[in-house]
């Protein structure tokens, strides 16, 4: 069921955004109109994300199942690579976000990264 909904709002999100980047500028959608193109940024790569974690984690365990290995991939649950794409989503709208107050030097991205990195961490020792 939450691949679906997931799916679906992200599609959704998809369409939304063409609409506001097509339609609108900046300076005509307002405060309103930003926080919309941020939140359907968000959804639409929270569903890619969620998406290419589970195919790219379902491919890896198929290929080594023949390896003959101490300890065997498990594939991971669509739930998980989900709880794993809410953080990872963050990363581009924080980037376009601080792209749309100045530009970005390597110390704004260097934080983004370490900001990523620590919620992995904390994502993966919560919900194992």
């Amino acid at each position: 069921m939450l691949p679906r909904i997931v799916a679906t709002l992200s599609l959704a999100s998809l369409c939304v955004l063409t609409l506001v980047l097509t339609f609108t500028s900046p300076v005509e959608a307002g405060p309103f109109g930003l926080l919309v193109l941020f939140i359907s940024a968000y959804l639409t790569f929270l569903g890619l994300i969620s998406f290419f974690l589970f195919g790219i984690n379902r491919l890896i365990v198929m290929f080594t199942a023949g390896l003959a290995v101490r300890k065997p991939l498990k594939p991971m649950s669509f739930r998980r690579s989900y709880y794993f794409s809410t953080v990872l989503a963050a990363g581009p709208v924080m980037l376009i976000g601080l792209q749309s107050v100045k530009s970005i030097s390597i110390y704004e991205f260097l934080l983004v990264v370490l900001f990523e990195i620590v919620a992995c961490v904390y994502v993966s020792r919560r919900f194992h």
